[in-house]
C-alpha cells in the first residue's frame, strides 16, 4: 500500500532533571529513533523550550509536538513559535497539532483561555494550520544545511472524528490516527479507510502515524496497574490480550513482522512509542530502520 520507509518516534514529556532530559534525547538518537515528541499538557514540560533544549543537545534527532492543543494558543503564537524552533533546530522540527485531547479543557482553564465548542476547536485548528503555512515563505535550511522546497516544518494532525480527519486529509503532511488503546486492528483499518475517502487523490502524499502505549516480550511483563493503567484508562493486560493495537507483545522479530504487515496493508509507516519503552522497543527500531 505504501513505499514509505519506517520512521520511529519517542513520546516523552518529563525527566527528573535537565541533564536527565538531555541524556534521554541523546540516547534516543543513539538508538536510531528519528524523532522525539513532547505532549502538550500542564503535567509535562512546556513543549517548545523542552524541544529547543533537545535540538541543541543532538545533531540528527528531529523534535516535535505530539500534539499541541490548538484551542489553547492563538494561531499567530503557534506560527511564531514554530518558525523560531524550526530555525533553532536547523530544520529538525515537525509541528503536531490537535483540536484538544480529552481533559485539555482543564489545561485551558488553568491557562485562562476559552476552550470552546467542538466546532470552534476544529476551526481554531484549521486557522492555526493556515497561519503556519502562510508564515512559511521562501526556503528553509535543514539539519544537513541544504535548502528544501517545503518552506515550513511538516505539519502533523492527530484526530479520530470525521471533522478533524477530513481537515487532516486536506491540509496535513502527517496524520496520527486517534483510536482508543483497546481498539482492535479492524478499528484502525476503518480510520484509514475514512482518511482515504476524505483525502481522495491526496492520500498517497500523507504519512500515516500510530502510537504504541507499551511493548513487552510477554503479556505478563506488562504492568497491570499503576502509571500505565492510568494512562490508558484500564488494565493494559486485558487490552493487549483482546487485540488492542496500542500494545505490541512478542519478540523483536515478531513485533517487526506486525509493523511491516500494518504498513503493507494499512499504510502506517510512522510509529511512535511511549518514552517508558524507549529501550524495549529499540531492537525493533534497529531491525526496521531504513526499510
Amino acid at each position: 500500500m505504501t513505499d514509505r520507509l519506517f520512521r520511529f518516534g519517542v513520546v516523552a514529556g518529563s525527566a527528573p532533571s535537565a541533564q536527565a532530559w538531555l541524556t534521554m534525547g541523546r540516547r534516543a538518537e543513539q538508538l536510531g529513533y528519528n524523532v522525539l515528541l513532547v505532549p502538550d499538557t500542564q503535567n509535562t514540560l512546556s513543549p517548545f523550550p523542552a524541544l529547543a533544549a533537545l535540538s541543541a543537545a543532538t545533531s540528527a534527532l528531529c523534535v516535535g509536538t505530539y500534539v499541541l492543543s490548538a484551542p489553547n494558543r492563538t494561531p499567530g503564537t503557534v506560527a511564531h513559535e514554530t518558525a523560531s524552533l524550526d530555525m533553532l533546530s536547523a530544520g529538525r522540527f515537525e509541528l503536531g497539532l490537535g483540536a484538544g485531547r480529552p481533559g485539555a479543557q482543564h489545561d485551558a482553564a488553568r491557562l485562562g483561555v476559552p476552550f470552546g465548542t467542538p466546532g470552534q476547536r476544529v476551526q481554531r485548528l484549521a486557522d492555526t494550520i493556515r497561519e503556519v503555512k502562510q508564515s512559511g515563505e521562501g526556503t528553509r535550511t535543514t539539519g544537513v544545511e541544504r535548502a528544501v522546497a517545503q518552506p515550513r516544518p511538516p505539519i502533523l494532525v492527530a484526530g479520530s472524528g470525521p471533522r478533524v480527519l477530513r481537515l487532516a486529509a486536506e491540509q496535513a503532511d502527517i496524520v496520527a490516527l486517534g483510536t482508543p488503546p483497546q481498539a482492535p486492528e479492524e478499528e484502525l483499518a476503518a480510520k484509514v479507510a475514512d482518511l482515504r475517502r476524505f483525502a481522495a487523490g491526496r492520500f498517497d502524499q500523507l504519512e500515516i502515524a500510530a502510537n504504541l502505549a507499551a511493548v513487552a516480550d510477554r503479556l505478563e511483563d506488562l504492568p497491570g496497574d499503576g502509571w500505565l493503567a492510568r494512562q490508558v484508562g484500564g488494565d493494559p493486560r486485558i487490552m493487549a490480550a483482546t487485540g488492542g493495537t496500542a500494545f505490541l507483545i512478542g519478540t523483536p522479530a515478531q513485533l517487526a513482522d506486525t509493523l511491516r504487515r500494518r504498513r503493507d496493508t494499512l499504510g502506517i509507516s510512522y510509529i511512535t512509542v511511549s518514552g517508558m519503552f524507549l529501550e524495549q522497543f529499540a531492537p525493533v527500531v534497529e531491525r526496521l530502520a531504513g526499510t
